[in-house]
């Protein structure tokens, strides 16, 4: 069964007028998609997620990542979260009969949590939290893969490894979390899928 997959980053200083710099060395990392590139909607959030949003932007198409946080920076607030939405290609199998397998581009949310937000969820969250969906074009456990499929899913699973590892290398975090909501390890859910397409 598929589970969401998280990326939760810590930096060694979030106040408000860290949010934005930390932000924008996140989205510089990312490999938006060729075929829906950009920031595609900018919303922000007031005291907690039950909160209606104060702005809500979107964008046909995409903007760049600097003009989004510019967006965002207008209405810093230690007690808002930021969320921003992308889109990166990652391979799934089409729904032709044939079976062929087509990158498409698959929704990703980054977050900006302030350190009152949501009673400091953060701690568990992290101060950047990237929501990249259900785990399963990672995957795809209930599907037996032909030799083709195999490559795809691979190439899926470098992406994530690779932008976390850009991630990690190139923001200042100090702490990186990938988890997802089920209680089983994820690297070892990974690393057992590869060793079932080798």
């Amino acid at each position: 069964m598929a589970d969401p997959l998280y990326l939760s980053l810590w930096f060694p200083s979030f106040e408000e007028t860290d949010m934005m710099p930390h932000m924008l060395s996140v989205l510089r990392q990312f490999p938006f998609s060729r075929q829906d590139p950009g920031i595609l909607n900018v919303a922000l959030y007031p005291v907690s997620w039950n909160e209606a949003t104060v702005l809500e932007q979107r964008f046909r198409p995409g903007i760049r990542p600097e003009e989004a946080v510019l967006i965002a920076a207008d209405l810093l607030h230690d007690d808002y979260a930021y969320v921003f939405e992308a889109r990166w290609d990652l391979w799934s199998p089409s729904q032709s009969a044939s079976g062929e397998w087509r990158q498409m581009p698959s929704l990703v949310r980054f977050i900006a949590q302030g350190l009152e937000f949501d009673e400091a969820s953060y701690q568990h969250t992290g101060e950047i939290q990237i929501d990249f969906g259900l785990d399963a074009p990672f995957l795809y456990e209930g599907l037996s893969l032909t030799p083709e499929a195999e490559m795809q899913v691979r190439s899926n699973i470098h992406k994530l490894v690779d932008f976390t590892n850009k991630v990690e290398k190139n923001t200042g975090a100090t702490g990186r979390l990938l988890w997802s909501e089920s209680e089983e390890n994820l690297a070892q859910k990974l690393i057992a899928r590869l060793q079932a397409v080798q």
